[in-house]
């Protein structure tokens, strides 16, 4: 066990003490009265312009407090779908000064129109699809208002697909947060590794298939 964990502090050398410390710091904040605030303004900016998801607050916060993690996740869902309309208002209103400098931030504006074009097929479930996975959501929040899809239509997706991202979190924190604490204090340099290359993941999904 001891060779395994050395080893994993090995691999890990460079990264690892700042990333102890900034979960150890992001932890910290379940015990503050401005938590929920916290928590909100990520899942807030996440969804038009901020590039850290929220996940990363909401699964410290629920590990610390399991029994409130579906109010953190209420929380994070909420912040989220109106973040999405901040996005879509960009998208609408202020293209040129705001969204476009965001779109090309992401490296995706060779892609940017053929979203366009999933919005035509089935704007709802490109929507939903973004607002589930690790695909920017921010980029199909922006190129809703910019292409003008139903404003009714951005809402009632994000608020589907976020509202079941973060609530699946909370499930499993709420049932089995101990165990998976545990693991996630054992092995958090790996599960970070991992979450970083989903969000890549999503990256490429954009370039590559749509």
């Amino acid at each position: 066990m001891k060779r395994e964990a050395d080893k994993r502090k090995g691999i890990f050398a460079g990264v690892s003490k700042p990333l102890r410390a900034l979960k150890s710091w992001v932890e910290s904040l379940a015990a503050k009265p401005f938590a929920g605030w916290a928590l909100f303004l990520i899942a807030f900016a996440e969804s038009s312009f901020f590039p850290i998801p929220p996940d990363v607050l909401l699964i410290a916060l629920a590990v610390v407090l399991p029994s409130k993690a579906f109010r953190y996740a209420s929380i994070c869902s909420i912040g989220s779908v109106l973040g999405g309309m901040f996005g879509y208002l960009l998208g609408v209103e202020f293209y040129d000064l705001i969204g476009r400098p965001i779109i090309q931030f992401y490296g995706v504006e060779h892609q940017y129109n053929e979203v366009q074009g999933l919005y035509e097929k089935n704007a709802f479930l490109s929507i939903a699809i973004a607002g589930f996975t690790p695909i920017p959501y921010k980029v199909f929040t922006i190129a809703a208002g910019a292409f003008h899809i139903p404003f009714l239509t951005l809402v009632t997706a994000s608020m589907i697909s976020r509202s079941l991202r973060f609530f699946l979190v909370a499930a499993l924190f709420f049932w089995f947060g101990p165990p998976i604490k545990s693991l996630i204090d054992k092995y958090f340099e790996w599960l970070t590794l991992v979450f970083i290359v989903l969000l890549v993941l999503g990256f490429v999904i954009i370039r590559e298939f749509m």
